[in-house]
């Protein structure tokens, strides 16, 4: 019994065993799933698969029993079924990761795209692994404990628990060692020990390194006197579009029917420097190549806009996605999104909006160059159907749910490729523009996607895996360029390009050739047109 005014803190360990087990039963899915494709439940394995449940139950118990104090025990429980139960559908359902970068998307992403997100399969995981245990968590009464042995309790449970983890490594070391040397990606799908790495990581990252002054780049750029003629290009930020799904690029469909009548060079090998726009976008405008580009990086660099500024390119940026991810923030910046802006909404605004205006900008400009940046919603999925007018729904049937998972592949794949035929009529819109000012500047429009999209495949829906094992369709995305008559550029030349391998790490450069500018940072070895 206590004394009176004795300090103690409560004694959770009956709530702490539990809920990992919990953990490890049911919000697990997806990581036992992606384990047993590659250590199958045999005879062999059988021994290595308990151990590694076990294993994965203590580092629930260990974790839960760090954070856990006298007021913290049930706050802590509670965040984590929340949140865990919620990671646990989107990564049993779209077969996602939930890593330091999906972090920042999710931290990124606006209402209307979370709304596509909002499902009865996530309202029920919720509600049944979130809501439900977390109220049975409320209502157990802890008993409390002196400070002193409850420090000792965690001490012993810690360190019992650490010895039986010990334990099984060392009886199945042969199953760990390729398990953490050579299957490291499955360490990904674990909830929420993962999780709680990547949102460290996300924090350290964000929020503990210090504001770095914004480093120029570039300062030199300028147009030669001897560039008498005007640039005007177009430059379309893609979203989520694969190249497989181009009929441009040999697709049994046609998803180009437009484009396809245009004088345009389709980049059949293009690949993205990521997976997701958060990352993708700024690393895309950036010099460095994917291989040396981070977010720090990115933020603390100024990129391709503020070179082109720098020379005296009139540049502008038109967003009717989420946002330009800090990219266009020294540059003038339109929210498209906006139906006060983009006159063309209906069940959501449209791309075609973000044309309207744009020949009152181009007059507006009496001299000098011009880049205007369109950044679309594009194939943003889950939610397919919905990134296109009706008019432009030609496969049918189509996927009406953000439960993609429970539409046959046909349908996915008729929704999505509705998408992309709206996206054919948007760019043949803008190269209609650009046609009409072709006799006053040297007009082009440079089409990349920021990434690609699974639609299916071995069960993985959307994007956002991390690169080192993310499927290729994720990362190998549409690049089509078009050119006006006037423009001074080889286009045979280009077109024996066209199926060579490129990336991201080639935009900067590029535009900057195209653009004309001069600048001891420009290499024209990453500039695709360059002869």
């Amino acid at each position: 019994m206590l004394q009176d005014g004795e300090r103690h803190a409560n004694d959770p360990n009956p709530v702490h065993f539990f809920s990992a087990l919990l953990f490890t039963l049911f919000y697990n899915v997806s990581f036992f799933r992606h384990v047993l494709e590659v250590y199958p439940a045999t005879l062999k394995n059988i021994g290595f698969l308990a151990s590694l449940a076990t294993g994965l139950t203590a580092a629930h118990l260990i974790l839960f029993s760090l954070l856990s104090w006298r007021y913290t025990t049930k706050p802590v429980l509670i965040l984590f079924l929340l949140l865990s139960s919620v990671a646990a559908c989107f990564m049993d359902t779209y077969n996602v990761v939930i890593d330091h970068t999906m972090i920042q998307n999710i931290l990124e992403t606006n209402f209307n795209e979370a709304a596509d997100l909002i499902s009865p399969t996530v309202l029920a995981y919720f509600l049944i692994l979130g809501v439900l245990p977390s109220a049975i968590v409320s209502w157990v009464r802890l008993e409390p404990v002196p400070w002193k042995k409850a420090v000792l309790i965690k001490l012993r449970d810690i360190g019992l628990t650490l010895l039986i983890v010990l334990a099984a490594v060392l009886i199945f070391s042969k199953f760990y060692t390729s398990f953490f040397r050579e299957h490291k990606p499955l360490r990904y799908y674990a909830n929420p020990a993962y999780c709680v790495y990547s949102a460290g990581k996300y924090i350290g990252r964000t929020f503990r390194q210090p504001q770095e002054p914004l480093h120029p780049i570039g300062e030199d750029a300028r147009i030669p006197e001897t560039d008498i003629d005007r640039e005007l290009i177009i430059l379309v930020v893609g979203e989520a579009a694969r190249a497989d799904h181009f009929s441009l690029n040999g697709y049994r469909r046609e998803t180009n029917p437009l484009l396809k009548q245009e004088d345009v060079v389709s980049f059949t090998h293009m690949t993205a420097c990521g997976t997701s726009t958060a990352y993708s976008v700024p690393c895309m405008f950036s010099i460095f190549p994917r291989a040396g580009f981070s977010d720090k990086k990115g933020r603390s660099n100024e990129n391709l806009l503020d070179v082109l500024a720098h020379a005296g390119v009139h540049v502008l940026w038109r967003d009717n996605n989420s946002d330009s991810k800090g990219t266009a923030l020294r540059v003038q910046y339109e929210d498209y999104r906006n139906p006060a802006l983009n006159p063309v909404c209906d069940a959501e605004c449209r791309d075609e909006g973000m044309l309207v205006g744009l020949q009152d900008y181009i007059d507006a400009q009496a001299r000098g160059d011009i880049l205007i940046v369109l950044h679309q919603m594009g194939n943003h999925g889950p939610a397919y159907y919905k990134r296109y007018p009706p008019a432009f729904e030609k496969f049918t049937p189509v996927c009406r749910t953000s439960q993609i998972e429970q539409c046959s592949r046909e349908e996915i794949d008729n929704a999505y490729d509705n998408a992309l035929l709206y996206t054919d009529y948007f760019l043949s819109r803008t190269i209609a523009l650009l046609k009409n000012n072709t006799d006053r500047f040297e007009a082009a429009l440079i089409y990349i996607s920021d990434h690609g999209e699974s639609l299916g495949e071995y069960g993985i829906y959307l994007h956002g895996l991390p690169y080192a094992v993310a499927p290729e369709v994720q990362k190998h995305i549409a690049a089509v360029f078009w050119f006006g008559d006037s423009f001074k550029i080889d286009k045979d030349a280009l077109r024996q390009k066209a199926d060579l391998p490129f990336s991201h790490d080639h935009l900067f450069h590029t535009m900057l050739g195209l653009m004309e500018v001069e600048t001891t940072i420009y290499d024209p070895r990453l500039d695709i047109t360059h002869k």
